[in-house]
């Protein structure tokens, strides 16, 4: 099953790195271990921390915030379809929406399907009858194909534990629609990258690099193509480059101090150990 770094889940859920390491430091998420010490967040992952999130500025209780995470992610890896799953804050409660199903995380309890309209200071409530369904999926194939370069990526996002052709397709789509759209461009990468097609990833990355604003994690996912072909003097050079735009970039010093050990230089190891140790404290 494809895993997020860091980087992925500050561009798709908006979070900061702070934010991201007090949603691990409560247990709201418990991501595992790269093979490079980085945390690699499950779909699973994403999905409770964008949860919490929304629960945490709607001001539900941290413990009520608690029980119902723990529920949501009982229920992710077995009875919960990702495609198209929906998840958001109702008052205090979880609520888990599924095409026209709705239930509680905490419960478990089936909610009735309501659709829900705003206009001007009124707010209408409607049960939607049994035709409602057809009609909502009829809207959602006419609208299969997306319009807009967020909407490939979103596509892209969708596709990739399910048909990595796909995949990086719309991440293709979203580039040319949107030269500047930096997630798409390191998504695209990463892909062709666990392809084993490391020419093409790099050449993905470079061009980002030339036609996009300066981001970490385009120079450190460089880093790590470098380093898988043998190239560890410019690998240093794009973590470096990574620690520039980010200073508190943990993944990158461990990287770092990884490779100025394997090159006899300790000093630089131990600073940049040093570096990681600490980030991963605060």
């Amino acid at each position: 099953m494809h895993s997020y770094g860091v980087g992925d889940v500050e561009r798709m859920l908006n979070l900061s790195r702070s934010t991201i390491r007090g949603l691990i430091s409560r247990g709201f998420v418990a991501p595992a271990r790269g093979p490079r010490r980085e945390y690699r967040f499950s779909f699973q992952d994403l999905l409770v921390m964008r949860t919490a999130r929304a629960l945490v500025q709607a001001k539900v209780p941290a413990r009520r915030i608690g029980r119902s995470l723990n529920a949501l992610r009982r229920q992710l890896p077995q009875s919960v379809p990702l495609t198209g799953l929906t998840i958001c804050a109702v008052g205090n409660d979880v609520v888990v929406r599924k095409g026209v199903d709705r239930w509680q995380a905490e419960s478990g309890q089936y909610l009735l399907e309501l659709d829900v309209n705003v206009t001007g200071d009124s707010l209408q409530i409607v049960e939607m009858g049994p035709g409602a369904s057809n009609g909502r999926a009829a809207a959602g194939e006419r609208n299969e194909t997306p319009g807009d370069a967020q909407g490939w990526f979103e596509r892209g996002l969708s596709e990739e534990d399910r048909d990595v052709k796909k995949a990086l397709e719309a991440y293709e789509r979203c580039r040319k629609l949107d030269v500047r759209h930096v997630a798409a461009r390191i998504n695209l990468g990463r892909l062709l990258h666990e392809a084993g097609r490391l020419e093409d990833a790099q050449r993905v990355y470079r061009e980002a690099l030339r036609e996009c604003e300066p981001d970490p994690t385009l120079y450190f996912n460089l880093g790590v193509l470098l380093e898988d072909s043998a190239r560890n003097d410019e690998a240093i050079g794009a973590y470096l480059q990574a620690l520039t735009e980010d200073p508190d970039f943990a993944d990158a010093h461990y990287n770092l101090a990884r490779l100025y050990e394997t090159l006899g230089k300790p000093q630089h190891a131990i600073r940049h150990l040093g570096e990681y140790r600490r980030l991963l404290k605060s």
